[in-house]
Formats: structure tokens, C-alpha cells, sequence
């Protein structure tokens, strides 16, 4: 139970950004505020990822209920720390944030390969951790976790619809039985791509599915040619793909390139399937994309 009211200003904060709604009082009391941590990657990789877009979403919720007056009696002050792609700076930023900035709450936070660790942290230091966009199940599957909380659909969820999508229309769509199809599954090897996959391949069994390739690759390779010729060997009608932009643009490029085709694509991605295709071609006839980091 939520006793100190500055917990409770934390729990109707978050609500107050997920339902849009305001829950100011009447009369703000005098020098009463609340301080969020907003963490998020605004350079780096992950930026143009996705993770620029999702800090300006926060920002402009933040900046919505400030200039309400704020929340429950409290005034929101915002202070804003660049993650910078990498998991350790993830870290160290919470840290600050919560020892030297005084931040009653932490808020964002784009990668699960920086969710895992950091919430595990800020548990420790009983702060709490609102995520607003990372779905790796390790961040909180199994943890009892107090602090840290999540609302979006976790990776092996994601995992299990894109599946469930195409078995469901499989006859169709693609004319053959779900026992028929033959399908791949890729993805980056952090955090985010094992989770997804790991419901990709559960969804698969549940299914039917002939599972002719499942192969994990670092979302920093350089080249993906290589795992471009396993998949022309393979010949599976389907391709389950996890991945970040960067990896994802130079898979479909080199996939193009080596004349890779397939019936359907589907993929759970950190960019829009109109973006992919933008920046790279399509090797695939169809495609469903559920873009979502990570």
C-alpha cells in the first residue's frame, strides 16, 4: 500500500500521462514538486532507432501537465539524461539522476539491454521506474520487482502474435496448411531479439510450423551476407525478424542484393515497415511489421 503522498504523486502521474486526463488540485501547494528522471537515448544508434521519438512523446505529456499546474498538488519538474545507446551510460544516468538530482521517479527508457540492468538498480535504490517502451520479459519476469513498473505487451507476447497472425491465415493468404509452411526465425541477440524469438518459436510449435532455420546475429554486424545464403537455403515461405533500423536496413539491402525472396515477412521492429522499405527494398511479397522497440 501507497503511503508517503509522494509516492501516490508518482502512481497518478503515470496514470495521468496514460489516460490524458488531469488530476491537478485545485490549489497547488506552495514549494511541493515532483521530480522525474527522463531517460531515453538522444544520440547513438537507437536514436534515429526510434528512441528520439519516443523522448519527445514523453516530453510533450511532461510539458502538457506542467503547464496544468501538475499533478495531485505536486509541480513537475522534468530533468532529461542521454542514455547514448549504450547499456553502462543507462546506468550511470540512473544513478545521477536518483543520488545527485534528487529525482523522486525514473521514466523512458527505449532498450531492453538497458531495462535489464537498470531496473534492477533502481529497485535497489526504491525508486520508481515507470518503462515506457522496452519488452524484454527479463525485465521483470520472476524479479518481484516493487519499484519498476511496465504496461506494454512483453517480447515473448509479440513473439506469439506475429505467429498466431500467420497461422491464422495461412490458408488464405498463402494457400497451405500451417503444417505446410516452412518458416525462418532472425533476430539481434540482446535482450529484446532473444525474448521475441523465444515466442516466435513457441508461437511455431503451437502452430505447426516447420521451423527450417532459427539463428540469432549481433544487431552491430557489419555484414549479413552470410546469414542471407543460410535463408536462400533454406527456402522457408516465411521469416520471422527481430530486429533494430540499422540491422534490419542492411539485412533487407543485402537480402535484395543476393535475390532472397519470400511470401510474407513479419517482423517486430524498432522503425516502420515504410521506412525499412524506404531506405532498403523489400525482398518480401508481404509483410506485417509491428514496430516496437525493445
Amino acid at each position: 500500500m501507497l503511503k508517503k503522498p509522494l509516492s501516490l504523486a508518482c502512481v497518478l502521474f503515470v496514470a495521468a500521462l496514460m489516460s490524458g486526463a488531469s488530476v491537478v488540485s485545485p490549489a497547488l501547494a506552495q514549494g511541493k514538486k515532483l521530480r522525474i528522471g527522463v531517460i531515453y537515448d538522444y544520440t547513438g544508434p537507437l536514436a534515429g532507432g526510434g528512441s528520439d521519438l519516443h523522448a519527445l512523446g514523453a516530453k510533450i505529456m511532461i510539458d502538457y501537465f506542467a503547464k496544468k499546474g501538475g499533478v495531485e498538488g505536486y509541480a513537475i519538474e522534468a530533468t532529461y539524461a542521454d542514455a547514448q545507446s549504450k547499456p553502462d551510460v543507462a546506468i550511470n544516468e540512473a544513478v545521477r539522476l536518483i543520488e545527485q538530482e534528487k529525482v523522486d521517479m525514473l521514466l523512458g527508457f527505449y532498450s531492453s539491454a538497458q531495462c535489464v540492468p537498470v531496473a534492477a538498480r533502481v529497485e535497489q535504490l526504491k525508486k520508481f521506474m515507470w518503462i515506457t517502451t522496452c519488452i524484454s520479459s527479463a525485465v521483470l519476469e520472476n524479479c518481484n520487482l516493487k519499484y519498476v513498473f511496465r504496461v506494454q505487451p512483453s517480447g515473448r507476447q509479440f513473439g506469439l502474435m506475429s505467429t498466431d497472425f500467420i497461422a491464422q491465415n495461412a490458408r488464405a493468404k498463402l494457400g497451405k496448411e500451417p503444417k505446410d509452411l516452412k518458416v525462418a526465425i532472425i533476430h539481434e541477440d540482446g535482450a529484446y531479439g532473444i525474448d521475441v524469438s523465444k515466442g516466435n518459436e513457441e508461437g511455431a510449435k503451437k502452430a505447426g510450423f516447420n521451423v527450417v532455420l532459427k539463428e540469432g546475429y549481433s544487431a552491430t554486424a557489419p555484414d549479413l551476407s552470410s546469414l542471407v545464403i543460410k535463408l536462400k537455403r533454406a527456402r522457408p515461405d516465411v521469416l520471422f525478424h527481430t530486429g533494430y533500423n540499422p540491422d534490419i536496413a542492411l539485412f533487407l539491402r543485402q537480402a535484395r542484393e543476393q535475390g532472397l525472396r519470400f511470401h510474407r515477412s513479419a517482423r517486430t521492429s524498432t522503425m516502420s515497415s515504410t521506412s525499412t522499405r524506404s531506405r532498403s527494398g523489400s525482398p518480401t511479397r508481404r509483410r506485417c511489421a509491428p514496430s516496437w522497440p525493445r
